[in-house]
């Protein structure tokens, strides 16, 4: 990150704040005594881990505290002109957002109106604060989508939210960010939920609009790979203090505190994997042959099948006992629907063995001994878990429910699992709520280890976590395999953890398997344009890297939407060295 020349001009001064919510035991400080400047131009990350105080910072300085849980209890928010933020009321605090500080939300699907056009929340962005007159809104309305590089920005205006990708969605708040032109904007995880080619372009978009508007930039994350792109300078945040602040270089080259060392020796970086033990390939404990899961589409007066969207098509695979493969992708590529197939959880054709059982055409009776064997853990535990039921409980379930333990044998095997997360026994009667994100996802993987499987199926597992807590859940994970012999099919978007805990990898696009092979091949060696693509959108934890533009797509963005009768040609895979595989051009093929 270039320094900027020049005496720094604050725009924002912060000084002493402290912030208190409201709990059955008093009122408890989740931000003491922090202070920073934010001056005109640059780029200043909070980064910590969940629960720092990040947020809550953003949303003092915003005056969006939730009311009356959470208050300021003492400090100062000033800007340039030495207006007070802090103590100010809601009425007087609606001409400062928008013409003088904005915010971007983490995600976008709840932050913005789902039962309201794009266009109409735009324009209402831009009446409510009177930055333009109403005969023009529209038009600046379109003017904005497209400074944010929407692609048909006039079919946007007229489309809703749930109608655009995540990244579109991130767009359009951007825009709605920037509609008064403010002097500050704050990014809230504007990257957290996104793919890593469609992160990639909205840092770029968020510099580039920086750069032509002069914009100063508080951006809040926990990803040290977007703080190293971004950051100009770096508050690192625990607990609610400040725990280190320095330019960014500074911070990666020579972090002063243990903390802040933790949190970026915690971080995953490609081409540094460590090697591992080689699995048993003399047999398969899945074998997945021409997989195809098709949804239909219904419309018309008679609402019939129109289309469908075909989610997979044609992929096959194996896993050998202690092995991992990872399949890899951007959202809506498949890899969570061929996670769900596997566990019957969707309607599929083709063929799937689990531990030399065919599941096809089973009864639900029949597919129960089966499922014994494959278990799955999902991305959100906390939407995973019964919040209305004791963990212990849950995790003591799938034994009642194939009827393998009762009694104090029940109870022993539930405190076993607990231990053999890193938990302990004296936990089993806490519900969900009373534990960390990183504590659920063990509770999550204990019940998925209930039933003593050969296959797990983690789909996104640790992609919510932070840096720290994903390294330790990782290890965990490699340390069961090691010990049980499980197969792992691994579903992420981030290929810098594909690259620790993989095996082999498989590179899928729009429901079709673009390429595959051993995990060396495929992230140090890819062949495909596509996996090239995802590669050189991966953000480099190191300040010092410059990294080049993003692969441009080759051709037209897909569609799995296909009419009914037809579908989608099918890729045609060559070996080019041993075991790496890659897609030739699809051939054509009739429904």
């Amino acid at each position: 990150m270039p320094g900027r020349a020049g005496t720094p001009r604050p725009v924002l001064t912060v000084e002493g704040l402290t912030i208190q919510v409201a709990t059955p035991d008093g009122a408890k400080p989740v931000v003491e005594d922090l202070g920073f400047t934010l001056n005109r131009g640059e780029t200043l990350c909070l980064a910590g881990e969940s629960g720092s105080g990040k947020s809550m910072t953003a949303l003092a300085i915003m005056g969006l505290l939730p009311q009356p849980m959470a208050r300021i209890a003492r400090g100062s928010i000033r800007l340039a002109d030495g207006t007070e933020l802090a103590g100010r009321s809601e009425r007087n605090f609606r001409d400062i957002r928008a013409n003088r500080i904005s915010m971007i939300f983490q995600e976008p699907m709840t932050s913005l109106n789902p039962v309201m056009t794009v266009g109409r929340q735009l324009t209402e962005v831009l009446l409510e604060h009177r930055a333009c007159p109403r005969a023009e809104a529209r038009a600046r309305a379109l003017d904005l989508l497209r400074d944010v590089q929407i692609t048909d920005a006039e079919k946007r205006l007229a489309q809703y939210p749930h109608e655009l990708s995540g990244g579109m969605r991130q767009r359009v708040m951007i825009a709605i960010a920037l509609a008064c032109n403010p002097e500050i904007l704050i990014a809230d995880e504007p990257t957290t939920a996104l793919d890593v080619t469609v992160q990639a372009e909205v840092l770029e978009l968020i510099r580039a609009l920086q750069r032509e508007h002069g914009t100063t930039v508080l951006m809040i994350t926990h990803d040290m790979g977007v703080v190293a792109e971004m950051a100009d300078r770096v508050v690192v945040m625990r607990n609610g203090r400040q725990e280190e602040a320095a330019p960014v270089r500074t911070l990666f080259a020579a972090p002063k505190t243990s903390y802040a060392r933790e949190l970026l020796d915690a971080v995953p970086r490609l081409g540094r994997s460590l090697a591992r033990p080689a699995p048993d390939r003399t047999r398969d404990v899945v074998d997945v042959a021409d997989l195809t899961v098709r949804f239909p589409m219904r419309g018309g007066v008679l609402n019939r099948i129109t289309a469908q969207v075909h989610a997979v098509e044609g992929v096959s695979f194996r896993i050998s006992p202690g092995e991992t493969l990872a399949l890899v992708g951007e959202s809506g590529c498949g890899k969570s629907t061929i996670g769900k197939a596997l566990l019957g959880l969707v309607p599929w054709e083709g063929s799937i063995r689990v531990d030399g059982h065919q599941m096809a055409g089973l009864s639900p009776k029949g597919l129960k001994p089966i499922r014994r064997n494959i278990q799955m853990v999902f991305q959100d535990p906390g939407a995973s878990l019964d919040a209305r039921m004791t963990v212990g409980r849950q995790v003591a379930e799938p034994l009642q429910v194939h009827g393998l333990a009762s009694g104090s044998e029940l109870q022993d095997r539930v405190a076993w699992l607990f231990r053999r997360v890193g938990l302990t026994p004296d936990q089993i009667d806490r519900y969900p709520h009373e534990f960390s994100g990183g504590q659920r996802q063990r509770i999550c993987i204990a019940r998925a280890l209930a039933l003593r499987p050969r296959v797990i199926v983690a789909d996104e597992s640790v992609s919510a976590l932070d840096v720290s807590v994903q390294a330790q859940v990782l290890d965990l994970l490699r340390e069961l395999q090691q010990e049980e012999g499980l197969a792992y099919l691994f579903i992420s978007h981030d290929m810098a953890v594909i690259d620790q805990v993989a095996d082999r990898v498989a590179v899928m696009n729009l429901g079709q398997i673009v390429e595959t092979g051993s995990r060396e091949q495929v992230l140090r060696d890819p062949a495909h344009a596509y996996t090239r693509r995802l590669l050189s959108a991966v953000p480099v934890p190191d300040p010092e890297h410059v990294r080049p533009p993003v692969l441009p797509r080759e051709g037209e963005v897909g569609s799995p939407v296909w009419p009914l009768g037809q579908s989608p040609a099918r890729h045609e895979m060559h070996e080019i060295a041993p075991g790496h595989w890659v897609a030739r051009a699809p051939r054509s093929r009739a429904a």
